[in-house]
C-alpha cells in the first residue's frame, strides 16, 4: 500500500505522541497546569504592580514588566499544548493552530534572549556610569529598545518561516513526535530531508548563543571591575545584591540550551524522552523563576506587594 502524501494545504490537524510512552500522564499534566498558572500569577502581578504605580515606570522596571509579557505568552504557546494532551487526552491539534502557536514561541523565546541582553546593558550603564544613568537611558529610549526587539524577533523569525515554507512541505503522516508544536517538530514531522531546512535556525541559534551571550557575560565582567574598584564595601554589597536577580535569571534561560549543545558536542545522543524532558524545563523554568525572583528580590516591588496584601487583609479584617 502506498502512503498517503499530505501538504501543509490539506492537512486540517496534527497528532502530538510525545507523551505516548509514559506511564503518568495526569500527573505530568497537573504539574505543567500548577506550574503555567503559578507563572501566570507571579508574572501577572508583577506586570500589575509597575502598570500601577507610577513610581516603577523607570527603565529597570519596564524591563522586567517587557520580560513578564514574554513570559506569558512564552509558556502559553506550550503549556496549553501540553495540559490540553495530557489532562483533557486530546492530542489533536488543527493546522494552522499548531502554526501560530510555533511563531509565538520562538518570538518568545528571541525576544526573551534579547530582553535579557537589555537588562544587562541597563545594569551595566547603572553601576559603571550612575550618574549619567538617566540621561542615557530614559522611558523613551527604553520602549524604542524594546520595540527594536520585538520587531528583531519577528524580522528573524519571518524570514526562518519563509525559508521552510510550511504550506509546501509533504506530510506522510501528521503526527509530532514531541510535546508542543515547534520549529524542529514539525520539519521533522514532514517526509523530507530536515538539514537544509535547520540552516536558517542555526544560524539564529548561534547569534543568540554565540553572540547574546558572550555580550551579557562582558558586561558583567565590566560591572565586576566596577564594583572591585569602589572604595566602600557597602556599595559593593548593594551592588552584586542589585545584580543577583539578572544573574539568576540568565542562569535559568541559557543553562539548558548550553547543556543541549554540550551534550551534543561530546557526542552524546539525548532520546527523544531525555530530548522532551530537556524542552519542558527550557521552556517552563525560566518562565517560573523570572517573576518570583524579581517580586521577591527587587526591594520596591516586594515593598509594593506587602502593602495590597495588607491592604486587602485590612479590608477582609474590617468586613
Amino acid at each position: 500500500m502506498s502512503s498517503v502524501n499530505f501538504t501543509g494545504k490539506n492537512v486540517e490537524e496534527f497528532t502530538i505522541t510525545g507523551f505516548d510512552h509514559l506511564s503518568h500522564q495526569k500527573l505530568l499534566g497537573f504539574l505543567i497546569f500548577i506550574t503555567y498558572f503559578l507563572v501566570l500569577l507571579g508574572s501577572g502581578t508583577n506586570i500589575c504592580i509597575i502598570v500601577t504605580d507610577r513610581r516603577l515606570h523607570t527603565p529597570m522596571y519596564l524591563l522586567i514588566c517587557n520580560l513578564a509579557v514574554v513570559d506569558i505568552m512564552f509558556t502559553t504557546s506550550t503549556s496549553t499544548t501540553m495540559i490540553s494532551v495530557l489532562l483533557a487526552e486530546v492530542k489533536t491539534i488543527s493546522y494552522y493552530s499548531c502554526i501560530s502557536r510555533m511563531y509565538i514561541y520562538h518570538l518568545g523565546d528571541i525576544t526573551g534572549c534579547l530582553a535579557l541582553s537589555l537588562m544587562a546593558l541597563d545594569r551595566t550603564i547603572a553601576i559603571s556610569t550612575p550618574l549619567r544613568y538617566h540621561s542615557i537611558l530614559t522611558n523613551a529610549r527604553i520602549f524604542v529598545l524594546i520595540i527594536a526587539s520585538w520587531f528583531i524577533g519577528i524580522v528573524c523569525l519571518g524570514i526562518a518561516l519563509a525559508w521552510a515554507d510550511f504550506d509546501s512541505l509533504p506530510y506522510c503522516q501528521p503526527i509530532i513526535r514531541y510535546v508542543f508544536c515547534d520549529y524542529p517538530a514539525l520539519i521533522r514531522a514532514a517526509c523530507v530531508n530536515p538539514e537544509p531546512y535547520f540552516l536558517i535556525p542555526t544560524i539564529l541559534a548561534l547569534w543568540l548563543l554565540a553572540g547574546q551571550f558572550p555580550l551579557i557575560l562582558l558586561s558583567y565582567v565590566k560591572i565586576i571591575y566596577t564594583l572591585l574598584r569602589l572604595p566602600n564595601s557597602e556599595s559593593r554589597a548593594q551592588g552584586f545584591n542589585t545584580c543577583i536577580c539578572h544573574i539568576i535569571v540568565v542562569s535559568c534561560y541559557y543553562a539548558p540550551k548550553l547543556v543541549s549543545v554540550l551534550l551534543t558536542r561530546i557526542g552524546l545522543r539525548l532520546n527523544l524522552t531525555e530530548r522532551n524532558a530537556l524542552l519542558i524545563i527550557a521552556t517552563l523554568l525560566p518562565s517560573l523563576i523570572n517573576p518570583t525572583v524579581y517580586c521577591l528580590k527587587t526591594k520596591e516591588m516586594r515593598k509594593r506587594l506587602v502593602q495590597i496584601l495588607s491592604r486587602k487583609k485590612t479590608t477582609v479584617s474590617i468586613k
